[in-house]
């Protein structure tokens, strides 16, 4: 059972390191060792990255990101929280224009 829990461990933090260190050419290897290693509860993160592998190694490889559209995405979502579905289009486009 520790050989498995390391083997886990191991497995889990390599995703991490693989991140933080924005190392997206490991990225390939990592979903066919966990599937080599029979790991069943990494299975279907292994599986989602292989569906998207180009636009996740690009992310974590090329410089370019969508930080700031992320950033206005979130204060418009904030802003129109904020109206609790009072007013339309009309209002959220104006607060959105004038806001700081």
């Amino acid at each position: 059972m520790g050989s498995r829990r390391r083997t886990a461990t191991g497995h889990a933090l390599s995703p991490a390191q693989i991140l933080t260190e924005r190392q997206g050419h490991w990225l390939p290897e990592w979903p066919d060792a966990v599937r080599q290693d029979g790991l069943a509860g990494l299975h279907t993160l292994a599986a989602g990255i292989d569906r998207d592998r180009d636009a996740v190694t690009a992310g974590l490889t090329l410089p370019w990101n969508s930080d700031v559209v992320e950033g206005h995405v979130s204060r418009i979502k904030m802003l129109n929280r904020q109206m609790f579905g009072r007013a339309g289009f009309a209002l959220l486009r104006k607060r959105v224009l004038l806001a700081p």
